[in-house]
Formats: C-alpha cells, sequence, structure tokens
C-alpha cells in the first residue's frame, strides 16, 4: 500500500469528533517542505495517564499483545511468569498477583473518576525496581492496574486515529509532577544539584507565600533562552486554578518578575505568570498574534488527573484548545501540537523505559554506556525534598519513567500513524531546537544520545494527503456527566487475573532511526555479548538473566555508530534482550562451544541474512524456523569449520522478521532473533502485535 493509501485506510477506519474533523482536514501551508514551515508549537501536557493505561488494547501500537514482554522472577502464587502477572502485597482478601483489568465505563461509569495513586519518588522507584517490575501493586495500590478501552475514553482513541501517537514517549524521570514538567520547561531537574535541586518532588509548584519552597530554582529555563533569542512565548493558564502545574514558579527569575524585584524582567511575569485562558488563546489566533511557542495548563477539573478530573473532562479540554487552535485555519496550517502528559500517576506500563545501568553495593555499573552518563544519578540531596529521601535510593538513574501517551497533532501528522522512536520530555525541548535553533545545554549527554527530537513524526514535504473523516457526537456532554459523579471511586480488583486483550490490526508507521544487533560468541570460558549500533540513534538494549531474575537487569546505552562488549561467567546461560520497537535476541546455552550466528541487514534490498559458522566440537545439524510472518523454515548440517547462509526477504513483512534457530539433538542451544529492519521509509507497525497478554514465559 502506498503512503496515501495508509492514510485513507488508517483515518478512514475511525470517526471523528466534528474538531478533530476540523483539524484534520486542514492542509499544512507548505513554503519551504522542511520544518521551517512549522510557524507555532503549542504543548498542552496533561496530568498523570500512562501508556497501557489508555492505549493498551489498541491496534497497532506496542500493547498487550507485546510478543516479548519481560520475564519477571517467580512469585509463590505464579511461576514462570511475565511482566504481566504482578505480585501484590500481603493482606485479607487481596489476591496474590494481579494482571491489568478493564476499568468499564459502559458498566460503571464511575470509574470514570478512579482514584489516583502514590506517584512520587520513592514508589515510582520502587515500581520500577530498576527494570525488573514485579510487584507493582505493592508500591502503586491495586487498582493501579486498571485500563480502559476504547469505549471509555472514545475522543483519546479518536485523536490518536486522527493524527500521530507515540508508544515509546515515556516522562523523564521516576517521579511525579513538578519534577516532570521541569524537563519539558528547561531540560532537566539540576540533577547534580547545583542550581537548586535536584527535584524529585513538587516542592518548588507553587509561590512560599502559599506553601512553596523558600530557596528557588536557579538555573535556566527554555523560555527564557527563547526569549533572549527574540523568539516569542506565552503560558495559557488560569492563575486563580492552574492546578500548580507551572514550574515556573519555582524559578527566582520568575518570583522576582511577579513581585516586581527591582532588576527583574516584567515580560517573565506578564507572558508566564499571567492569566490567559482559552479565549484568550482562540483571540490571539485570530488577531494573528499566537506566540511562537506556548504551553497550555489545564485548571483541575480539566486536568485529566484522577480524582479532581476524569479522561471524559481532559478530553473535552483538549477539544477546546484544538478548537481555538482552529478557529482560524491559515492559522493551523502552521501548527503543531503537543498533547502529552506529565507523568504516568501510578498506573500500569509494562515497558521497562530506557534508562542508565543500575550500580551493585560496590558502585559499579550493572551494564555499561558508551556516553556520558553525568547528571543522570541520584547523588545530591536537596533540602525541600527530604521527606521523599530514602537512603537505599541514593544512586538510582532518575529516568526515563513509564511510558505516557502523546499525540503529535498537526496537518503534517495526519492519519492514524504510530511513531516508535524512543522519547521523553526533553524531546519536546529537542524539537523546539530544532525548529527555532535555540540551544539548550541543559539536557544531558545521555539523553541527546537516547531520546529523540520528535521530527521523526512528521512529513514536512508531501504532508497533505487529505484523510477521510466522519464526525460524532462532541466531549461536553461525557465530560459534564464526569464532572457530575458525586466522588471518586476505587474499583474492585478481579480475584483471578485475567490476560488483557489488544486488538488485531496494524497501523501506518514512520520509519526510525534504529540499526541495532547483539552478537554472542560463545566460549569455554564464557559468553561475550557485542552490542552494535550502526544507526542514526542511541539505544539502551536490556539485558534480563533468566538464571537471576531477582537481580536487576543489565543495561547499556549505545550510541549511534559504536559498539560495546560485556562478558558472562563460564556456564550454561539464557540471557533475554530487549530493545527499541520490538528488538529482541535471546542466547540459550549449556556452556559448551556453540554455532555462530550473525544477522546481515541489506536495507536497500530489505533482506535479512543469516550465517552459520560451526567453529569445533563436531557434526552439527541446525534448524531454523519463523516464529511469526511466515518467513521460510531452513535446515542446514555444518562439519566442523563449515559456514552456511541463507537470506530471506523482507518486503513482505513490511521489514518484521522473527527467527528461531536450535540444534538437532541439543536442548540446550537456542538462539532468536526479532525486529524490523529499518529501511529509512515509512512503513507498518507490527503485524504480529495482537491477541492476549503472554502471561507465561517460554
Amino acid at each position: 500500500m502506498d503512503r496515501r493509501g495508509f492514510l485513507m485506510a488508517a483515518a478512514g477506519a475511525a470517526s471523528l469528533p466534528p474538531v478533530l474533523a476540523k483539524a484534520a482536514g486542514i492542509d499544512a501551508a507548505v513554503r519551504t517542505g522542511t520544518i521551517k514551515d512549522v510557524a507555532h508549537v503549542v504543548i498542552l501536557t496533561q496530568e498523570n495517564r500512562g501508556f497501557d493505561h489508555y492505549f493498551g488494547s489498541m491496534a497497532g501500537v506496542r500493547g498487550f499483545g507485546d510478543r516479548f514482554p519481560i520475564p519477571v522472577a517467580d512469585h509463590p502464587a505464579a511461576k514462570d511468569r511475565t511482566v504481566w502477572i504482578q505480585g501484590n502485597g500481603p493482606g485479607e482478601g487481596r489476591p496474590p498477583v494481579i494482571a491489568p483489568f478493564h476499568l468499564n465505563t459502559q458498566q460503571t461509569f464511575a470509574h470514570m473518576r478512579v482514584e489516583g495513586t502514590p506517584h512520587l519518588w520513592p514508589d515510582a522507584q520502587a515500581a520500577w525496581n530498576e527494570g525488573r517490575i514485579d510487584t507493582w501493586p505493592v508500591a502503586k495500590g491495586e487498582h493501579a492496574m486498571g485500563h480502559y478501552q476504547a469505549q471509555d475514553i472514545p475522543f483519546q482513541f479518536a485523536l490518536a486515529n486522527a493524527f500521530t501517537l507515540c508508544d515509546a514517549y515515556h516522562c523523564s524521570i521516576q517521579s511525579g509532577t513538578n519534577p516532570n514538567r521541569l524537563f519539558i520547561w528547561t531540560g532537566t531537574n539540576d540533577g547534580d544539584g547545583k542550581e537548586g535541586g535536584p527535584a524529585i518532588t513538587n516542592s518548588h509548584d507553587r509561590f512560599p507565600q502559599v506553601g512553596g519552597a523558600t530557596d528557588p530554582y536557579r538555573w535556566t529555563t527554555y523560555v527564557e533562552r527563547l526569549q533572549a533569542a527574540g523568539i516569542s512565548w506565552r503560558i495559557y493558564q488560569d492563575m486563580a486554578d492552574n492546578f500548580t502545574d507551572n514550574p515556573t514558579a519555582g524559578f527566582k527569575t520568575f518570583r522576582d518578575s511577579y513581585f516586581k524585584a527591582e532588576g527583574s524582567d516584567p515580560r517573565l511575569a506578564a507572558e508566564g505568570l499571567s492569566t490567559y485562558k482559552l479565549d484568550a488563546l482562540k483571540a490571539d489566533v485570530l488577531a494573528g498574534k499566537l506566540p511562537a511557542v506556548s504551553y497550555v495548563v489545564a485548571g483541575q477539573l480539566d486536568s485529566e488527573h484522577p480524582g479532581p478530573s476524569s479522561p471524559a473532562q481532559g478530553a473535552d479540554f483538549t477539544a477546546r484548545v484544538i478548537e481555538a487552535l482552529t478557529a482560524d485555519p491559515s492559522v493551523w496550517a502552521k501548527t503543531v501540537l503537543f498533547v502529552n502528559y506529565d507523568e504516568n500517576d501510578g498506573f500500569f506500563d509494562h515497558l521497562p523505559p530506557p534508562s542508565p545501568p543500575s550500580k551493585d553495593a560496590s558502585g559499579a555499573m550493572l551494564g555499561g554506556s558508551t556516553v556520558d552518563t553525568a547528571g543522570e544519578y541520584h547523588l545530591a540531596s536537596n533540602a525541600f525534598d527530604k521527606a521523599a529521601e530514602r537512603p537505599e535510593l541514593f544512586g538510582r538513574p532518575y529516568g526515563f519513567g513509564p511510558r505516557v501517551p502523546m499525540f503529535v497533532v498537526s496537518p503534517w501528522s495526519r492519519g492514524g500513524w504510530v511513531n516508535s522512536q524512543a522519547f521523553d520530555h526533553t524531546s519536546v525541548v529537542r524539537f523546539l531546537e530544532a525548529r527555532f535553533g535555540v540551544a539548550e545545554p541543559n539536557i544531558t549527554p545521555w539523553r541527546r544520545a537516547v531520546s529523540g527530537d520528535l521530527t521523526s513524526c512528521f512529513d514536512f514535504k508531501t504532508p497533505n494527503a487529505k484523510p477521510f473523516a466522519q464526525a460524532l457526537p462532541k466531549t461536553a456532554e461525557t465530560a459534564a456527566r464526569a464532572a457530575a459523579l458525586p466522588g471518586r471511586t476505587k474499583p474492585p480488583t478481579p480475584a483471578t487475573p485475567t490476560a488483557p486483550t489488544q486488538a488485531f490490526g496494524t497501523r501506518p508507521s514512520r520509519a526510525l532511526p534504529y540499526a541495532l544487533d547483539v552478537i554472542a560468541t560463545a566460549k569455554a570460558d564464557g559468553l561475550k555479548l557485542t552490542f552494535r549500533n550502526t544507526g542514526a540513534a542511541g539505544a539502551v538494549f536490556h539485558v534480563y538473566d533468566h538464571a537471576k531474575l531477582d537481580a536487576p537487569p543489565r543495561r547499556y546505552t549505545v550510541e549511534a555508530g559504536k559498539s560495546l562488549d560485556d562478558r558472562w561467567t563460564a556456564g550454561p546461560h539464557d540471557l533475554w534482550i530487549l530493545g527499541p520497537n520490538g528488538f529482541h535476541r535471546r542466547f540459550v546455552g549449556d556452556g559448551a562451544e556453540m554455532v555462530e550466528v550473525l544477522a546481515g541487514f541489506d536495507r536497500k534490498a530489505q533482506t535479512l541474512t543469516l550465517t552459520l559458522r560451526n567453529p569445533a566440537g563436531g557434526a552439527r545439524k541446525l534448524a531454523v524456523v519463523s516464529e511469526a510472518y511466515k518467513l521460510a523454515p531452513w535446515k542446514a548440517e555444518l562439519a566442523v569449520g563449515d559456514t552456511a547462509s541463507k537470506a530471506w526477504p523482507l518486503k513482505a513483512t513490511a521489514g518484521w522478521y522473527d527467527l528461531t534457530i536450535t540444534e538437532e539433538g541439543r536442548p540446550g542451544f537456542r538462539r532468536r532473533l526479532a525486529g524490523r529492519l529499518e529501511t529509512g521509509r515509512d512503513g507498518l507497525s507490527d503485524p504480529a502485535l495482537g491477541g492476549p497478554a503472554i502471561m507465561s514465559r517460554a
């Protein structure tokens, strides 16, 4: 199917609320065919929703049907479990293990206003558990495993089906609202603690006169850099109710401006700490005065935060933002709207976030990195965050945190796309850098290597293939119904875990900058892994050792164009490796000499070639089978010193592959290689995604 066919098929299958239909029908104003055609960037950051919590059931994204859920340690009530089976805390009547369960608002509308969960530094670190992700409900509560489906949040699904959804966008830090919003506004939480940080709590989310920390943050915000460069900006909010979600309130320069301190810059308060509601946003659009960069901060009832707000109320607010921005179609034709969520609250997400390596008791890295990780570990304390400090959490990586939804809404991102590049909140700043040329030195080298700049979400050259759209009822009625609920609710936990299910189907998928491989070389003295990155972006590899699932996984950050080696001790091994966008390798061995397996990828020919070499140990009979995508099987007999190769065409599978190599008479040998060959062209999401979650590891 050609690109226009992708767009028409994806969007034609989705009915849209009127405001989305209007936005999806406005063509981009193409002048240069580059990012320079973007005149306005608007950032709406909502509250506290996780990716699986919203979109685990959606077709074509890495959700409940993920074929590579990480292995977790055995539980007394569930052996050989994957991440979908979470251990629960003790207590009468509490089920010992929990799987994600449906918050069915069609059956019980009160589930629209589900209670919030713990979501600060200590409990977020506990739920992540250095990548083990094995007892989430203990830290976050049982109802943190609840999720919605399309019929519960139709606007959010429609928004994704009309534009672009990122399924590997993470919050920036394993903590709550203000620390994460600092990454959006400034690119950092001051991890080294040199300018009033590090921020791990909400201590600075308001002025001291109303309970905020007295010692302000002193590093430079990105909006100050924009202003210095002559780039217009504004924060649209109600200062009487912005739910303390404007992080500039914690900075000395902004506080001085607001309180008119001598020598302060009055423009900071005028644009960043003044009331401009959505009527002002619409008026600026109609008057041709929309700034180059705008931030929208909702009040608590519109924020989508569990408790005071809901998915329905957040949907209505987002619709009103889009309505304001499309009031003048000529302005929308030059506008990008990012709709993201500052953090996941405590709602469960199954994908281990890219993170620097954890450290052992001696401070040694459990893994490695080719890029400097300075500023990414919690090595300093903040006097105002003492209540959240835990001695055992010193030295932990700050982030990434769990995945959160990110909608890329613009005339250049229409058509129901999925983008699976690794992003975090600093990616928003990176996009602004790419468009306006204003650098942000606060972003660490590690994040620059691993996290993209969101430009891969757009087609700036040929964006104007119009998708079909059909109108549905507006959002206001359901939002009013949710607002009228008498309070929040905690849903009952199912007594028996049931596998959540993801819809089958594909989505048009953006080209990604990855070209990754892991090579295993087994010798009598141990197993060497070589992590190779010949792509254009850095990546994190997660290595889970089936023999040591109680220990943190090892993680390896490899920059573009580099490689990294590590070694396991001699003896049997079973290593399970995960990388971005479904990249997977599994190496099982009995400790003796083994066949060497090399993968070769030809982007132009769209082929995968396996080369098998028998270095020693006698003749071998090998079998290669396809675990998905119906790739042809292959058998090879190799004498000592022999080499054999076979190529598989991947054009028919949109670049996706999954092959397992076994040896006859040797059950202790297995190699599995899966992922997507990137060709530099847009394609399809993983066609093997969908169905019930894999609850037990093989």
